[in-house]
């Protein structure tokens, strides 16, 4: 192969690439909207954060589709308190008090280009979704044990 055959397919290839550099403009993750209505939004914005007003709908809108144990065996679950709990290789995927350092925030945060941002495909989390769950993280992250902290998981799927 000579020189330039090589340099042109590299460039075709890379060129869709191109279009994708950033959260807002990927066709895999189109930019979301916010699960909650404005009023509960402002609401977690300004008070405590609250588990099942403000953080379970967002889990089970756009997260628990993929992380739960079904759609990914022995892999990060938020289907529960329970599971959201279990360390991966890293450590906790939620770190109470310490948003910057929490897996959940930082591939939520990631890059498009970077293999695991999140969610890879599908409708990504609002400004506002991202900044309420950094809040409850913040604050400590409480995550109420039984009903109330179980996400549904089915009722994720057939939202989608």
């Amino acid at each position: 192969m000579n020189g330039r055959f090589v340099f042109s397919w590299i460039w075709i290839t890379l060129l869709p690439l191109s279009g994708c550099s950033t959260l807002e403009e990927s066709e895999t993750r189109p930019t979301g909207q916010n699960v909650l209505d404005e009023a509960t939004l402002r609401q977690g914005q300004r008070g405590q954060v609250d588990f099942t007003t403000h953080v379970k709908p967002i889990l089970e809108a756009k997260c628990v589709v993929c992380h739960n144990q079904e759609a990914l065996p022995g892999r990060m679950s938020l289907a529960s308190r329970e599971e959201a709990q279990r360390s991966g290789t890293l450590g906790g995927f939620i770190r109470p008090g310490d948003p910057k350092s929490s897996p959940l925030l930082t591939r939520i945060d990631s890059a498009h280009i970077q293999v695991k941002a999140m969610p890879p495909v599908g409708e990504s989390l609002t400004a506002d979704e991202t900044a309420l769950l950094k809040r409850w993280i913040a604050q400590g992250a409480f995550w109420p044990i039984g009903k109330d902290g179980d996400l549904d998981v089915n009722r994720a799927k057939s939202s989608r």
